[in-house]
């Protein structure tokens, strides 16, 4: 087919493209990290707003944005206020919607660069099938503006060093921007000014390689060209960023560090266990890609490995070399650094582009290499068969995108209680919608209280009636509420697996791909409220009488039997306390709270090894339970003072302040050496 029609059907298909992001968009559910960046955004436009006189955008102790450049969050929040949009969230999928198909855009002129319009054509296509990213690209202000900074950055530096001793204006200015918007957004985009020095030295040590001659005039004008560049993207980068313009040069690199040990941890469900963020196997980040990005692009790599050669002989080994090394070296970064990976691999939805441009070129290039035209159209057959996996799931859950997993794992029907699905709490979005007409249709006017695992405030914004709150699912019989929304997320793997979550009294589920992902509940009984505040009151008697009650209608709650159990032993009713915490752990085997009462129990009865096993399995199931730590330790002391010490510095290594542990530890040299008891003990004192 002639360029010029290709040329044609390219900006066709991309402008529709557009149109079906833009379109699909208008239903996008709200996601947990846009109601944290969009309210640091409004900060960020208080702090400009005021002329630097409000200071919240620079005190973020929970949250850490104020380490986080944001600008596309901050520019659509601008949006928002100067053209007074109400619909905020709306406007924000748009936009977010609108840097995705940029991105998309720029990766297929990057492919059209490189080779020619059929590849261009190709990328349009893997994006179009690639469920993660086209999910992101619904409600993800500052990943997916990353990747599109990223792509770009990497496309002009690249088109910047091939120029040789011409150097376009447009060129520049366009890299000096797309370096600057990637560091305001997230102050990893340095690494485009890494590479901008990196690769112009090796671009022209293998230039002199080649032609056995040093192009001095070329060489030093190309490096002010580069360094003016550099010095241009970190100005305009710090523009929309409050922390940065405190302090730029310090202020930048300490975000870098922030960013690069990100302080704050998480659990989450990985290989079918619960594990903290911090203690992922090195492998998570290429597994977690490996099992979500469509079976077709993979097999676009694979291609491209295997067709190396042939990808080659066209003479740009050395581009194809960067943008390799582009894709490759923040993977291998963050592995040797162990650096803190949750939420499978959203952080690395900047690498995406760059493999889609690989998988592009290596099937253009296989399909110039096949000579037969019915071969050709096999070839291009069987790979629509192996796109209609993801092109399926996009099209009956279009508003859950990001969850995919592909054929490797047997789909999100297989992923399910093994990795984590909605880790964005995405369908609370529906669930509120949902709720919201049930509350109508039943014409339930009243106050009513719904607690959610994530704020629903904004969804519920237009009903004033409606009070909502945020609650963590296994402490639900600790707080009021008349109905819950409820993700998948932070639920026992033993729960999801067994059908034991969604519970009961779910009114309402929400499914994609014919997986539960978000239980609308509503509460039978309040029993469970007045025994927990009973109990907290030292009411044994009554609350004893309240969760009696409230079994007859709820027992499929760990914390009811926990809380039951423990106004049980409370009133002296040891062996029925002991009964009802097993009867909890059969909902739950590894709900760590009661693992602990009944090592406690068991201890105060002077059952140490039974204690022993208990706590074990505490760690076991959380190691970060540190209680279960020194619980431990000090049964051990007379027996194996090594491993108590052994588990206390564990402990340490993970909480370097955790008291309790420092005086165990002290008190396992308190006989044998009193110096170092001292010294752990006068290090208790200086911990309040």
């Amino acid at each position: 087919m002639k360029d010029t029609r290709l040329k044609f059907i390219f900006y066709i298909l991309s402008a529709f493209l557009l149109t079906i992001m833009l379109f699909t968009s208008r239903d996008a559910g709200i996601s947990c990290d846009e109601i944290l960046h969009y309210n640091h955004s409004v900060s960020v436009y208080n702090y400009f707003a005021t002329h630097g006189g409000d200071h919240s955008a620079l005190i973020t102790p929970v949250t850490h944005l104020m380490y986080y450049g944001q600008s596309y969050d901050n520019v659509v929040t601008i949006l928002t206020r100067w053209f007074n949009i109400d619909d905020v969230y709306g406007f924000r999928n748009l936009m977010s919607s609108l840097i995705g198909w940029l991105a998309i855009f720029i990766t297929a002129i990057f492919a059209i660069w490189l080779k020619n319009y059929r590849t261009g054509l190709i990328v349009l296509f893997l994006f179009a099938v690639s469920p993660t990213f086209m999910g992101h690209a619904q409600n993800n202000l500052k990943d997916v503006p990353f990747a599109f900074a990223y792509i770009a950055g990497t496309f002009f530096t690249l088109k910047f060093l091939s120029g040789g001793s011409k150097t376009s204006i447009r060129d520049s200015l366009l890299l000096t921007l797309s370096i600057a918007f990637c560091i305001s957004i997230r102050v990893g985009g340095l690494l485009l000014i890494c590479y901008l020095f990196f690769f112009f030295l090796v671009y022209y040590f293998f230039k002199l390689f080649n032609e056995k001659k040093i192009l001095i005039n070329e060489i030093s004008q190309k490096l002010i060209w580069i360094i003016g560049i550099s010095v241009a993207a970190l100005l305009l980068s710090i523009v929309l960023w409050p922390y940065a313009l405190q302090n730029p040069f310090t202020n930048i690199l300490r975000s870098y560090r922030v960013m690069a040990h990100y302080p704050d941890t998480f659990r989450q469900i990985f290989e079918g266990k619960v594990e903290w963020s911090d203690y992922m196997p090195w492998y998570y980040l290429i597994k977690s890609m490996g099992i979500t990005i469509p079976v077709v692009v993979l097999s676009g790599l694979i291609t491209f490995i295997i067709l190396i050669k042939k990808v080659l002989n066209d003479g740009k080994a050395l581009l194809y070399g960067f943008i390799i090394f582009s894709i490759i070296f923040p993977i291998l970064f963050v592995i040797l650094e162990k650096s803190h990976l949750y939420s499978s691999w959203h952080q690395f939805l900047f690498v995406y582009p760059g493999i889609v441009l690989l998988a592009s070129i290596a099937f253009s290039t296989l399909f110039e290499s096949i000579k037969k035209r019915n071969f050709l159209w096999v070839a291009v057959v069987i790979e629509f068969i192996i796109s209609f996996h993801p092109l399926k799931f996009m099209f009956l859950n279009h508003r859950y995108d990001y969850m995919y997993y592909n054929q490797l794992v047997g789909g999100l029907n297989g992923a399910y209680s093994n990795y984590e699905t909605d880790y964005y709490y995405v369908s609370q979005t529906e669930a509120s919608e949902w709720l919201i007409d049930y509350l109508k249709q039943n014409n339930i006017t009243g106050p009513v209280k719904v607690k959610a695992t994530y704020s629903v405030q904004w969804q519920f914004r237009n009903h004033p009636e409606i009070e909502t709150s945020y609650f963590r699912y296994e402490e639900r019989s600790q707080s009021d509420w008349d109905y819950a929304i409820v993700v998948n997320r932070y639920i026992s793997p033993y729960q999801l697996k067994n059908k034991i979550w969604p519970p009961e009294n779910a009114i309402h589920i929400i499914y994609a791909d014919k997986v539960p992902i978000c239980a609308i509940m509503e509460r039978r009984s309040k029993d469970d409220f007045s025994g927990y505040n009973a109990l907290s009151e030292g009411r044994n008697k009554a609350a004893i009488d309240y969760y009696k009650n409230v079994l007859l209608v709820d027992d499929g709650d760990e914390m009811i039997f926990y809380n039951f159990a423990a106004a049980l032993y409370n009133d002296g009713q040891y062996l029925k306390a002991d009964s009802v915490l097993k009867r909890g752990l059969e909902i739950n085997p590894d709900f760590e709270p009661i693992l602990m009462y009944l090592g406690n129990i068991a201890r105060a009865q002077n059952k140490p090894d039974e204690a022993i096993r208990y706590y074990e399995r505490v760690i076991g199931a959380n190691r970060k339970y540190f209680e279960a730590y020194v619980g431990l330790s000090e049964l051990l002391i007379s027996s194996d003072v090594t491993r108590a010490r052994e588990l206390l510095r564990i402990c340490l290594t993970m909480s370097p302040r955790y008291k309790p542990a420092i005086i165990a530890l002290a008190d396992t040299y308190r006989n044998s050496d009193p110096e170092i008891a001292k010294k752990y003990d006068d290090l208790a004192n200086t911990i309040n």
